[in-house]
């Protein structure tokens, strides 16, 4: 059974990523101990709330540079996604540096912020982490800032023009959606990070 580590960034959306996974037939452990997450099989850095509030609850837990080294693949979870970025334009403030570009407020197109609700995601041909997935397959999204289209863009979606849905640099993925409330292809892509993603 595969050792899958959430690593517990203080956000309010720990448990539904816990539970998706429990739904899976896994069994993940929340866990912010530096051991747990260098022995982890994989690990998944979720986040809900603002860019500054994580990055301060990453430094305070001393996890910053142990996530920085970790060899394990990686997943981040909507605002887990976009810390994976150098900087974030939310609040100001530099982030992880896991791959390279910024996340920043979605361009006003005239539709509302935050973009809520289900939307269609466009992913790279054979990827694995959109196995058994369907082309155009819709998942929930609820966010303002977003990661433009950049070379490590894997998958995409249009709210008024393109963002990254799904981004991947070496052994660290990200999704800007919630895999834990998109129903089937969510629970399908979570399936995939623990079976298909290896190193």
């Amino acid at each position: 059974m595969f050792q899958i580590i959430i690593i517990d960034t203080g956000c309010a959306n720990l448990s539904s990523v816990k539970f998706a996974f429990e739904r899976l037939g896994y069994q993940p452990i929340i866990s912010q101990n530096p051991r747990d997450i260098q022995q982890a099989d994989k690990l998944v850095l979720p986040g809900v709330g603002t860019a500054k509030a994580a990055m301060h609850n990453l430094a305070q837990r001393g996890l910053i540079e142990l996530i920085r080294s970790v060899t394990q693949p990686t997943l981040g979870i909507c605002l887990g996604m976009q810390i994976m970025m150098d900087y974030s334009h939310e609040g100001d403030v530099a982030t992880l540096s896991l791959m390279q570009g910024n996340t920043e407020l979605l361009p006003n197109t005239g539709l509302p912020l935050p973009h809520m609700g289900w939307n269609k995601v466009q992913y790279q041909a054979n990827h694995p982490l959109f196995c058994d997935i369907a082309q155009d397959s819709y998942f929930y999204f609820v966010h303002s800032y977003g990661v433009m289209p950049n070379p490590h863009t894997i998958a995409t979606c249009e709210y008024g023009t393109p963002f990254s849905a799904a981004i991947q640099h070496q052994n660290f993925y990200g999704v800007q959606f919630h895999p834990e409330r998109s129903g089937k292809a969510g629970a399908t892509l979570l399936r995939n990070f623990v079976e298909n993603i290896s190193l």
